[in-house]
């Protein structure tokens, strides 16, 4: 091999990698990517299959999101308030699906693996109310769309613990 071609070789191949290292996506971009597809996804399942009572609104505050562990717990709280009379199936499943996706997320992402967090608000307020099982499960799927509505406006929730 002569010096040229050599020449051409190293060049070439740190050409290639400064290109394959710029064009590459870091691993928090790829999981806010599948996360996001995930969201979305579940959103529409939630806007097809699910129809508030006309003149239903959610009642003011909306629930706080700080960070990937409340995002977790909050996803959590509101798939256990869902009843299974509600022919849902599919929407609870892809909440835990959402919900399994950010804990191995977390594992990797966060040092300590399972977060003391207490819930407040709004699923506060609902977890007390059980009782009225059909008007619970209405509110906590409206509150699993506001979530996600929260998600993809700030995506960068994730990257904090």
């Amino acid at each position: 091999m002569d010096y040229v071609t050599l020449a051409f070789l190293v060049s070439f191949s740190h050409v290639l990698s400064m290109t394959t290292a710029v064009s590459l996506p870091t691993d928090a971009m790829r999981n806010k990517s599948k996360v996001k597809r995930m969201a979305e996804q579940l959103v529409v399942r939630l806007n097809t299959n699910i129809q508030a009572p006309a003149g239903v609104t959610l009642a003011s505050p909306a629930d706080q999101l700080d960070g990937l562990s409340s995002v977790v717990a909050l996803l959590d709280g509101y798939n256990d308030l869902i009843s299974d009379s509600l022919n849902v199936s599919q929407v609870k499943t892809d909440i835990s699906s959402l919900k399994g996706y950010l804990v191995q997320w977390r594992r990797g992402h966060c040092n300590d693996s399972k977060p003391k967090l207490s819930v407040s608000g709004p699923l506060q307020r609902l977890q007390s109310q059980r009782a009225f099982v059909l008007t619970v499960s209405i509110e906590a799927l409206m509150r699993v769309k506001e979530l996600l509505g929260q998600l993809l406006h700030n995506m960068d929730q994730l990257e904090k613990c």
